[in-house]
């Protein structure tokens, strides 16, 4: 492994690492507002971007650092260093305000604009999930091996968010109708079950890079599919707190045949 990916790594965990207890002991106790795009976000929020931010760019001030709490990059900023950083401080803000611990911190690490490594708090599990293409998949410092990827049926489980728009609800109102549909409120902590295996897949409409970033790094590491639905972000070209939703499934490749033929890909 190149020393300057690894060290990275070993930097983006304990950063990561120290912020849990603040993380923690806030849930559920910190105000919170509505932003512009109907999303929610508290201090906590900016908090964590700030000190993610400020740890890292110490290190390596020739990285670049994006967050969905970037307050200076409201217009499209050119990806221009080798290495750059893209952060959720808190995926499932709305969750975490209102004191549900189904919500992360996840934070991805681009090299040339592709997802090569990534790290996912999950609160609700107290479990730091990390990993990348080359390296599998770690839980709390130990190695695990995705689940067995099945034929999927109607005991599978597929993670989503919602809402859902009228047009791909009719085209998956089979599966609204029949499976085991499971909305955690937070994109980064259902495309981290459907890379682990723990569900069979993920199609969310919903999402943003910041959102999926480490998850793709880790659906590379368990050799489980992606796939978007209306454009390809990758390799990230630019960024800014403004851009597009980026519609994508991930899953086994049974659950992502099935897939294309209910979108009639």
């Amino acid at each position: 492994m190149e020393k300057a990916l690894q060290v990275r790594i070993e930097t983006g965990r304990k950063a990561i690492l120290n912020q849990v207890e603040y993380l923690t002991k806030n849930l559920g106790k910190v105000q919170s507002e509505w932003k512009s795009d109907n999303s929610r976000v508290t201090k906590v929020d900016y908090n964590i971007s700030e000190y993610l931010k400020h740890h890292i760019l110490e290190l390596y001030p020739l990285d670049q650092y994006f967050s969905e709490e970037s307050q200076d990059a409201e217009e499209s900023i050119a990806l221009e260093s080798r290495f750059a950083w893209v952060v959720d401080p808190v995926d499932g803000t709305n969750n975490y305000a209102s004191g549900i611990a189904s919500c992360c911190i996840s934070m991805a690490i681009l090299e040339e604009g592709m997802p090569v490594y990534g790290f996912i708090y999950d609160l609700s599990r107290n479990t730091l999930a990390e990993g990348g293409p080359g390296f599998g998949l770690l839980e709390n410092g130990k190695k695990i091996k995705p689940l067995k990827a099945e034929t999927l049926g109607e005991r599978s489980i597929i993670g989503v968010n919602f809402p859902i728009g009228p047009r791909y609800a009719d085209l998956l109102r089979p599966w609204i109708e029949r499976m085991r549909l499971r909305s955690l409120g937070s994109g980064a902590l259902n495309l981290l079950h459907a890379a682990t295996g723990r569900t069979d897949g993920v199609i969310d409409f919903t999402v943003r890079i910041w959102d999926i970033a480490a998850g793709l790094a880790f659906a590379q590491a368990s050799k489980r599919q992606y796939h978007f639905l209306e454009f390809n972000p990758l390799p990230l070209k630019e960024f800014s707190v403004n851009m597009p939703m980026t519609p994508y499934f991930c899953g086994t490749d049974s659950f992502c045949e099935e897939t294309r033929r209910l979108l009639k890909l």
